[in-house]
């Protein structure tokens, strides 16, 4: 697949906001707009100018590639994308952003994995296909284990959002709504196994209530199909379902968390709403093949951290529905174990098998 430069202070057209493949070719127009007009990349460029650091015989001394397991338009490709902009004048080198989607991940991952161990080629990682592919897949191409972890990006929790039709306004009455019309309700998933398909039998747990699931081949025709009233519900990261919502085409009966968006200050969340165990978090998260030596991880982990901790970047997250949330190595090695362990208990429960 043909990369794209991203590096400052060329702009890339092609880029939008979303959580997963883009919604439609007028979408990504504006999502790319909105992204390409966006003052992000001037003023991390201004702020770093300084530290880009001396060459030399040191790394890089050449492009580093991010390898995105999805398509353009995802907010996993939004995290590669901010970061690849903002990086690249840190780390003095270009910084490349490949879009490998396709296999639940599979495709990016593998290809990661077989990469040459000299942090030239990274994965900017979705934990939907870290922590809940693994769980699914009985011939696995690849295991969370063949890579060790650089840094969290950004964070992002699951919406609940329904189409405008509906009529129900809160998360209350959606489950009253299920369990008044068994075998009625149904949800719109980017496909068998995928994080909202997860949440949504977590959500069928806790509620005590029984939906159809309807797969898709991405989040972009799942969108397409809600708006189209073909479905009634999905899930899903804020960003790709901001523009409809403002438009008020779609409703948010809930944001899947603890804490309130501030992009959505006014709708509450899971918890607020009495089921405080519906929480379902994404997280976008940049990781190395296993044996890439240790100082070219320490390089990388302080230069994203110096990236993800500066104030633009973090205003650039909140907009699009999402957080600007540095980890470092040892707690985002500590999160994948953490959300290993608790998805393998809802994936059992539901019986979840991908396609």
């Amino acid at each position: 697949m043909a990369q794209t430069d991203t590096t400052i202070p060329a702009f890339p057209q092609a880029t939008s906001l979303g959580a997963s493949p883009v919604t439609s070719p007028g979408s990504a127009s504006r999502f790319a707009a909105a992204l390409a007009h966006s003052l992000l990349a001037a003023a991390l460029a201004t702020a770093f100018a300084g530290t880009a650091w001396a060459q030399g015989s040191g790394y890089p001394i050449k492009p580093v590639t991010l390898v995105v397991p999805t398509a353009a338009g995802g907010t996993t490709d939004l995290s590669a994308r901010m970061l690849a902009q903002t990086l690249g004048p840190v780390l003095g080198q270009s910084v490349v952003v490949d879009n490998k989607g396709g296999g639940n991940g599979s495709i990016a991952a593998s290809a990661v994995k077989r990469a040459e161990p000299d942090g030239y080629t990274l994965l900017m990682q979705y934990s939907g296909y870290h922590v809940i592919s693994p769980l699914l897949t009985r011939q696995k191409q690849w295991e969370p284990t063949d890579f060790q972890p650089i840094a969290n990006v950004l964070s992002a929790p699951q919406i609940i959002v329904v189409r405008d039709g509906l009529p129900v306004k809160t998360l209350a009455e959606l489950i009253a709504y299920a369990k008044d019309h068994p075998g009625k309700l149904n949800y719109a998933s980017s496909g068998n196994g995928s994080l909202q398909h997860v949440t949504g039998a977590m959500l069928e747990q806790q509620g005590g209530m029984k939906m159809v699931h309807v797969p898709y081949k991405g989040t972009g025709p799942a969108l397409q199909d809600l708006l189209g009233g073909q479905v009634d519900l999905t899930f899903g990261t804020a960003p790709p379902f901001m523009p409809h919502i403002q438009a008020g085409k779609l409703r948010v009966l809930a944001v899947t968390g603890k804490e309130r968006l501030a992009s959505l200050p006014n709708v509450p969340t899971t918890a607020d709403a009495g089921y405080p165990k519906v929480d379902a978090t994404s997280w976008f998260a940049l990781f190395a093949p296993a044996n890439v030596p240790k100082s070219v991880i320490d390089k990388l982990v302080a230069d994203v951290r110096t990236v993800v901790q500066n104030p633009a970047f973090q205003q650039k997250a909140q907009e699009q529905g999402a957080t600007a949330d540095y980890q470092g190595p040892q707690p985002l090695a500590e999160r994948v174990k953490s959300d290993l362990a608790n998805w393998a208990q809802v994936v059992k429960a539901s019986k979840i098998e991908a396609d």
